[in-house]
């Protein structure tokens, strides 16, 4: 007899992501209600640690004393430290000791799984803090507080934590969703102009595979939010964290177990032109190069349409984002060369397992999924967007024949 117990273990997982401004004045009453609303059987008063990006510590230079105050002011929390600033962007993703200054300050100050540690940054320090705080105990509670336009409107929401390791973009990570995300847009006033709208990339390219009436809107006023207007950027970066948070809930694979990662257009060139770029480039900036790039590859195999290809590409061009950067070389690529975009999509396919997937649009909001790509058309795409990001405007006349010829 060789009998088999199949276990089935059903998991939900439950977290609020707010919307607000000037979260750490202590008059302001959402961070404390958030933390003291799921008290330890003790009753003891959480205990948190709070991890800064020094980038938004440099823009905010009160910000350490003002969240020291919050706390002092809720003493129905505790602080069991002044806050620990980390460095900020890939660069904290791509140093180990990073990580160990966080697992070493949780251990050191008692951080439990009936604790707190809230990460206060951009994307690159969430998903670093998240990786700490996922392995400390198998898991401490992580509530993020994004502060930039990318990390509000995409990876702050979601449930990914990771590092870079052995040359590669999050080769290390987790699944951990966080206790709670708190969007405060007062964060967003500081950011240089490359940081507002590179983020923007996020929520084109969720436009673009599922929500034409928010593409519309993106195109109505891309020349808004390029000159930074607040109230077009509060909704664009409600409804893209709507829209992904709509497809993590609903899209049937929300840990990546499959080989089809739909959000994902565009990020198999993006992640290798941040390498490639030593991370010179944000990863907004080499996201929009990214869909510039799929995008034209659709357009010449014949599956996206000319005019339709045209209209995201002006979008692109009137955010002021490069659809062309200089680490996608002119054309003459390599697949085989670690140095070349094209071997990007060899460790796309590594990372997620399985086969190569790649979604591709037929139309906005019409995407598809394949298999394969062809290297040719690829360089032939790379040339073009080379052309295009040179003239400054997407040429006239047509540049795709029927056929996909130039």
């Amino acid at each position: 007899m060789n009998p088999t117990i199949m276990q089935v273990v059903p998991v939900t997982f439950t977290y609020p992501v707010h919307f607000t401004e000037h979260l750490f004045d202590p008059q302001h009453s959402l961070l404390d209600d958030t933390l003291s609303g799921n008290r330890p059987a003790s009753d003891q008063v959480p205990r948190v640690l709070c991890v800064v990006d020094d980038g938004v510590l440099a823009a905010f230079p009160g910000l350490e004393a003002q969240i020291q105050a919050y706390f002092a002011a809720h003493p129905d929390l505790c602080l069991v430290a002044p806050p620990l600033a980390v460095p900020g962007g890939e660069r904290c993703k791509s140093d180990p000791k990073q990580v160990e200054r966080v697992h070493e300050a949780i251990n050191t100050h008692g951080v439990d799984r009936h604790a707190y540690v809230v990460a206060v940054g951009g994307g690159a320090v969430l998903d670093m803090v998240g990786y700490a705080a996922a392995t400390a105990h198998r898991g401490v509670r992580l509530v993020r507080v994004p502060t930039t336009v990318l990390s509000q409107n995409d990876s702050a929401v979601g449930v990914k934590n990771s590092v870079n390791a052995f040359g590669k973009k999050n080769w290390l990570g987790t699944f951990a969703p966080p206790y709670a995300v708190l969007n405060d847009r007062a964060f967003l006033t500081t950011l240089e102009d490359r940081d507002w709208l590179g983020g923007l990339s996020e929520a084109l390219k969720v436009a673009l595979l599922k929500d034409a009436a928010f593409f519309g809107w993106l195109e109505t006023n891309a020349a808004a939010l390029a000159a930074r207007d607040r109230e077009a950027m509060d909704y664009a970066v409600y409804r893209c964290a709507q829209l992904h948070l709509e497809h993590i809930a609903g899209s049937g694979d929300p840990f990546e177990r499959g080989s089809s990662r739909p959000l994902d257009f565009g990020h198999w060139a993006a992640h290798k032109l941040e390498s490639l770029s030593g991370y010179r480039l944000r990863h907004g900036e080499a996201v929009a190069a990214g869909v510039a790039l799929d995008c034209t590859y659709a357009a010449l195999s014949g599956l996206l349409p000319e005019t339709e290809w045209r209209r995201i590409l002006a979008v692109l061009r009137t955010l002021r984002l490069a659809v062309h950067v200089p680490e996608m070389g002119s054309g003459a690529q390599d697949a085989q060369d670690p140095g070349s975009v094209l071997s990007g999509l060899n460790e796309f396919r590594e990372h997620l397992g399985g086969r190569l997937t790649i979604p591709l649009l037929t139309g906005i909001a019409s995407p598809i999924e394949v298999h394969e790509m062809d290297h040719d058309l690829l360089r032939r795409a790379i040339a073009l967007l080379d052309d295009v990001q040179a003239q400054g405007h997407v040429p006239s006349p047509a540049l795709l024949d029927p056929q996909g010829a130039l």
